[in-house]
């Protein structure tokens, strides 16, 4: 039963937590044949600003805001083709990284459910067959 009075972000295990979470996630982007062709080579710049960005989205210091600006998500995804295989490849990669973090699946539930959202307002690209955001599994 997860902690309601507590943000994911603590959940999580504040900054430490999400380094680790997403450390994991960009090992599997790296090695999916659909994603790895959208990301740099070297995934530090890409890890860190992720580790920013998901400090804020779940709850924690603003910091993705403090050193970049606001997010502005999809058009900074823009140059990018994404289509819902893409998010839902991504997707895929979180959910998979969070059960070997060992992330409890309550917590794995509420994370995806609001990543879902938004890995899917990413899309920009049409030409597959996918589902959009009203997929019914992640």
């Amino acid at each position: 039963m997860l902690e309601e009075t507590k943000s994911p972000y603590i959940l999580l295990g504040e900054k430490q937590g999400i380094e680790k979470l997403v450390t994991t996630f960009y090992h599997l982007v790296s090695e999916d044949p659909l994603l790895s062709p959208l990301f740099p080579d070297d995934l530090t710049e890409t890890a860190y600003k992720q580790t920013q960005f998901l400090s804020q989205f779940f709850g924690g210091p603003p910091l993705y805001t403090e050193e970049h600006g606001h997010p502005m998500l999809r058009a900074r995804h823009m140059p990018f083709p994404i289509t819902n295989m893409h998010a839902k490849a991504w997707l895929n990669c979180m959910e998979r990284a969070m059960t070997l973090q060992k992330i409890q699946p309550e917590l794995q539930e509420l994370l995806l459910s609001r990543l879902k959202m938004t890995a899917y307002h990413m899309v920009n690209t049409t030409g597959d067959s996918e589902r959009g955001e009203n997929a019914d599994t992640v």
